[in-house]
């Protein structure tokens, strides 16, 4: 078993795999002050998704809760339905909604009327329904997030000449230093998904669950390949072309929460224009453009890597563009036939639309 491993990890560590020909993962030692990044420095993500759910709990208890009360947002007690064995067995492994077939012989199994077995089911689904108020602090400690991480990735990159140039990305490549500043952002990156990865059995049930699953997962592992082949640069702008766009999306969730209907919309508007300039115009014509099309003037033989970091970004873009096409969905609806983004949100709900729940949900 020991030597299957030493194989597996001899074949995982393999240099053509990562780094360009005539480069060793020696050459790739710190020296002389430089700094490159390790695979050991993802182990403190796992910690450091524990801070993030500290962190997490002071703003949604702290933060979260009187900016919704300020909002009108009342956190709604649900009657709890009368203990009853046979119901609750019902519910939990056969249908969380009877047909009226099935509700009048559960009605003469329990010696009840119709009507009580129906309000026994209407409150058990209810209490199943997460109420606006817990809906607000996961928005809020989302928005929280994906605002603090665009800001601080502003900052990190706004006087890097990468960030204007992406020839920049590959210059002196694999020998780029990795700074304080790369390091940091990539942690807080990783344990902010690892802290969602989490929390997925606590927080609001979602009809995309598996989605959220595999998103999450996908992006902590194409994240963490990108730093263990000093693909750094180029990390850290895709990260902020995509947080750039979520916070104004989690805004407009919170005004959406408070029926705060103008706001809300105002706020999607803004989203919608922020989604499309990043992810449809910056990420292919930009993003896409340095790891498909520039390495080839630095390197004459590809390693494998390129094509195994090209191919999810690839997946990535082509669910921009379905994604893009359910907001322009959405902004059809609301300025031309003068729907609200929230009367959208309520009907797509009852609808059950799994597409665009993402989106509103």
């Amino acid at each position: 078993m020991a030597y299957v491993l030493k194989t597996l990890n001899s074949w995982f560590w393999w240099e053509s795999l990562w780094i360009p020909a005539n480069c060793t993962w020696a050459d790739l030692e710190d020296h002389n002050g430089i700094v490159f990044p390790k695979p050991y420095h993802l182990y403190a993500t796992i910690p450091y998704a524990f801070v993030m759910l500290m962190v997490r709990f002071v703003i949604e208890r702290y933060i979260a809760i009187p900016l919704a009360k300020a909002l009108g947002i009342k956190n709604v007690t649900r009657v709890k339905p009368q203990p009853n064995a046979v119901l609750e067995n019902y519910f939990r492994k056969c249908t969380k909604r009877p047909s009226q077939s099935e509700i009048q012989g559960l009605a003469k199994k329990c010696n009840w009327t119709v009507h009580l077995v129906e309000k026994w089911f209407r409150r058990r689904r209810n209490l199943e329904l997460p109420t606006m108020l817990r809906k607000f602090q996961e928005a809020c400690w989302r928005f929280s997030f994906y605002l603090a991480s665009s800001i601080a990735g502003f900052i990190f990159l706004y006087d890097k000449p990468w960030f204007y140039d992406i020839w920049q990305v590959w210059v002196g490549y694999p020998f780029q230093s990795l700074l304080s500043s790369q390091y940091w952002y990539y942690m807080a990156e990783i344990s902010f998904y690892w802290s969602l990865l989490f929390t997925l059995g606590t927080d609001t049930k979602r009809k995309d669950f598996m989605a959220h699953v595999i998103h999450h997962l996908a992006a902590i592992v194409l994240m963490a390949c990108s730093w263990c082949g000093n693909y750094v640069r180029i990390g850290t702008l895709v990260m902020i072309v995509h947080d750039t766009a979520d916070f104004w999306l989690e805004s407009a969730k919170m005004f959406n929460y408070a029926h705060w209907e103008k706001t809300c919309n105002v706020l999607f508007i803004i989203f919608s224009v922020v989604f499309f300039i990043t992810r449809i115009i910056l990420f292919p014509f930009w993003i896409l453009r340095g790891t498909l099309y520039l390495p080839s003037y630095y390197s004459s033989t590809m390693v494998i890597a390129y094509f195994i970091f090209n191919g999810p970004l690839l997946i990535l873009q082509g669910l921009h563009l379905y994604w893009g096409y359910f907001v322009l969905k959405i902004l059809n609806k609301f300025l031309f036939l003068k729907v609200s983004y929230s009367g959208f949100c309520r009907k797509m709900w009852e609808t059950s639309n799994t597409e665009l729940y993402l989106l509103i949900e």
